[in-house]
């Protein structure tokens, strides 16, 4: 392959040119032993695994070392977890060791809008870039149509019983399920940044358009059934998962699910392809499988339950990509993903970068879109030793849970020597491994450091404890996730939640649900213009959802929305198409 600089070239540019030199999915999927009845290839470069004929294949095969990666509070630029971890995977390929990886597949919302694709960048992307940033092999589609096909039987299921008598429902073999029409549990999905539909209006028009009624629509990576895609073991844990979702209450209170609505076996016959993993690769060809979707603010934000099952039987180091900081991606990773998944990782590598420390000490205002003030590029030790309290809270959150933290200090060519030993000295005096790591600019060459301190951390045994047990009231979850997790003094309330919460602890199948907190990214508390590490403050809960399906309670925090915005100046106003070659260019 020829040299790539990725300081004069674009990431997508970068992309591009690599996929010259890319391995078929045939040849990748080969390399992992898979067989050929277990490959379903959708075109030469990206395919589906059969996880069940390989699972069963494979069961009796010891399972390789488990890498989570997740990251520090974030500038809303992002700090390069996804590059992180494609690196890692470059940088474990380099020093000889077989390995696969597992990321997300990025959603809609932000690749047309602010913040571009999640591939990674520079020399440590996943590829083919194109593909895996414009829909791949139809996962998210197949979420939006399962979701949206609750919604068309919730709304024509309220039309019908408005409109018809006892008898009338009888004669369809329909039983009344007496929907309360002002308390609807979910709305509609579209996978963009739609600000304009967050709150609508619905069935507008006579009693043969529909029931009229407040709506709205949610991004499609928050739906529940991408959290099902996550979470569940196979098909038949999915399809269990599928008929158990809420979508409304009757006039008594009780849950209407998509059982009652008898939608659930369709919901999963669109889901069944998507339950396989998508195999492709990095720009040096180690395999990536790419399953589930982002956003750990307002979701699980990880990667697959089933991809890292098969990562981990595939490959003797399976690295897998939790969202955000480990504030909400890690935590879920710890305390929802392995508890339902069984499986313990052997290191947490947290991202930082000497940029977002510099913020959370105090440095400017960082916003998406316009240049960064010239402090982030030049030295200024003050400011970094000033954020890295910021570091240190998601390094003693990880220790908490007992695995090894490994640092890995996402290196930047601005930043100085003397920035990085402050935060090396920090680091390792908090008990973590650190590594500088380059894959940006050099790919796995520069991750060598990086994959053997991972390789490192993974020969170290610790035991590994959930923060909360099964039994734990689902208020006392939530206190402990804002404390030991957030740094919070404490925990308030709206009446809603209050009597939410209420409900749940009556009900015993609610009372083992684990807690999926939605929250800002942008900060360790619910205020995203709080940086650094917070004291002296109270994490108000105004709303509680049932994702009976998944297994989760989802306390919602602060003024966090379903349905993100878009900006002024998006992304798609750059993307396009080479008429000539018929490749899109402006992606990143």
């Amino acid at each position: 392959m020829v040299k790539l600089d990725p300081t004069q070239l674009k990431d997508w540019e970068i992309a591009l040119a690599a996929e010259d030199d890319m391995k078929k999915v045939t040849e990748i999927a080969g390399s992992l032993g898979i067989e050929e009845r277990e490959l379903f290839p959708y075109g030469h470069y990206v395919g589906k695994l059969d996880y069940m004929r390989i699972l069963d294949r494979l069961e009796e095969k010891p399972n390789g070392k488990y890498v989570e990666v997740t990251a520090i509070t974030p500038t809303p630029l992002g700090e390069g977890k996804t590059t992180t971890t494609m690196g890692i995977v470059e940088g474990l390929g380099k020093i000889g060791k077989s390995v696969m990886g597992a990321i997300r597949q990025p959603s809609g919302g932000p690749t047309f809008n602010i913040k571009g694709s999640a591939a990674g960048g520079g020399l440590a992307q996943c590829i083919p870039l194109a593909d895996f940033s414009l829909g791949l092999t139809g996962d998210i589609d197949a979420i939006t149509n399962a979701h949206n096909l609750a919604m068309v039987a919730l709304t024509s299921r309220l039309q019908h019983e408005f409109n018809y008598g006892d008898k009338t429902l009888a004669k369809k073999n329909l039983k009344r399920l007496d929907i309360n029409p002002r308390n609807i549990a979910i709305g509609w999905a579209m996978d963009f940044s739609a600000q304009a539909l967050r709150e609508i209006t619905i069935g507008i028009g006579s009693h043969m358009d529909g029931f009229m009624m407040k709506s709205g629509f949610q991004i499609t990576v928050s739906s529940e059934i991408m959290a099902i895609l996550a979470v569940a073991r196979d098909l038949a844990d999915m399809r269990r998962r599928m008929g158990r979702i809420v979508v409304a209450y009757d006039k008594r209170g009780r849950p209407v699910t998509t059982g009652d609505l008898e939608v659930d076996g369709a919901m999963t016959a669109i889901m069944a392809k998507a339950i396989n993993p998508n195999l492709m690769q990095t720009i040096e060809g180690q395999p990536v499988l790419v399953h589930a979707g982002p956003f750990a603010n307002i979701a699980i934000g990880q990667s697959s339950i089933i991809a890292d099952r098969l990562g981990l039987k595939l490959a003797d180091y399976h690295v897998t990509e939790s969202g955000f900081g480990a504030d909400i991606g890690f935590e879920k990773f710890w305390n929802l993903k392995c508890r339902f998944s069984g499986l313990r990782p052997h290191c947490s590598v947290i991202v930082c970068t000497v940029r977002a420390l510099k913020m959370h000490g105090g440095g400017p205002k960082v916003t998406p879109g316009k240049p960064l003030d010239p402090v982030y590029k030049e030295p200024n030790v003050a400011l970094v030793e000033k954020g890295i309290e910021n570091l240190l809270a998601h390094v003693e959150t990880v220790k908490k849970s007992g695995i090894a933290p490994v640092v890995c200090i996402n290196h930047f060519y601005t930043d100085t020597d003397e920035e990085i030993k402050v935060i090396r000295r920090a680091a390792e005096a908090a008990g973590a491994r650190v590594a500088v790591s380059l894959h940006w600019l050099k790919g796995g060459e520069g991750a060598v450091e990086l994959a053997n301190a991972v390789v490192d951390a993974c020969e170290e045994e610790r035991p590994f404890s959930f923060l909360y047990g099964e039994e734990t009231p689902a208020k006392e979850r939530i206190e402990l996730i804002a404390r030991e997790v957030y740094g919070a003094d404490g925990v308030s309330y709206s009446s809603e939640a209050e009597a939410k919460l209420k409900v749940a602890g009556e009900d015993p199948e609610m009372q083992k649900l684990g807690i999926c907190m939605v929250k800002t990214h942008l900060s360790l508390s619910h205020d995203p213009t709080i940086k650094g590490r917070p004291k002296g403050w109270t994490l108000p809960i105004r709303d509680v959802q049932a994702y009976m399906g998944a297994g989760f309670l989802v306390p919602i925090a602060g003024d966090i929305k379903l349905m993100p915005g878009t900006a002024s100046d998006p992304a798609f106003r750059r993307i396009d198409v080479d008429v000539k070659t018929g490749k899109v260019k402006g992606l990143f």
